[in-house]
């Protein structure tokens, strides 16, 4: 029998993809949640648009643009350049406080449409360095957001634990590795499906497929 209703963070991409048709699996409604900070490619929202309307989900689009405002760095700002930082420090792509607004306006949602899980894509295996993919912020979130609204919601994060590799495997357990592989947004140069190959986002995406039908094929 299905679990209830999910609220999905959703950005168009590999991850959060993967985690829509994990959702579509195991929840009986589910909606999805796009935020509009003023990315450096609309296209992202775009690319979301697209695949709930395919999908048959309802979705949500949300203005962040004050993120935009508070937080210059290279998916905001076209000038200035993707790299993966200097050592010990964080890549360019980092947008300070961005998993932590995006989940608790998901909670905010979730309140107003009856959803008691929210669905998100971070992974701490693959997750660049980022802070705010962490397992034990999302736990750490999880209690906030349930003492903040005086609910019991519960932050999934199937790909918590995957590499990227396995993420490619999860997607083709659920029957969706070429849905995933052609239609989701990854490139941080908005170059949709398998990309620009040139950037982190999606070396690490192709590193991980090659992996990944490299293993199935031995297998």
């Amino acid at each position: 029998m299905k679990q209830e209703k999910a609220i999905i963070v959703f950005s168009g991409g590999q991850d959060s993809t993967t985690c829509l048709f994990w959702a579509k699996e195991r929840f009986r409604e589910i909606e999805a949640v796009t935020f509009d900070y003023g990315q450096r490619h609309s296209l992202e929202i775009e690319c979301a648009k697209a695949i709930t309307e395919e999908l048959g989900i309802k979705h949500h689009i949300l203005d962040m643009s004050l993120l935009n405002q508070l937080a210059p760095n290279a998916l905001t700002r076209e000038d200035i350049q993707v790299d993966d930082g200097e050592e010990g420090g964080l890549p360019s792509t980092f947008v300070p406080g961005r998993n932590m607004l995006f989940l608790s306006f998901a909670g905010v949602l979730a309140s107003q449409v009856g959803a008691k899980h929210i669905v998100t894509g971070v992974c701490e295996t693959d997750f660049s360095g980022y802070p705010d993919c962490r397992d034990i912020f999302v736990k750490s979130l999880n209690v906030t957001l349930n003492l903040a609204m005086d609910d019991t919601f519960v932050v999934d994060t199937p790909l918590m634990w995957l590499n990227k590799a396995q993420t490619w495997e999860l997607a083709d357990e659920l029957g969706a590795l070429e849905f995933v592989r052609e239609k989701t947004l990854t490139c941080y140069n908005g170059v949709m499906a398998d990309g620009c190959g040139e950037c982190p986002a999606c070396k690490l995406r192709q590193r991980g497929l090659d992996e990944y039908l490299s293993f199935k094929k031995e297998s």
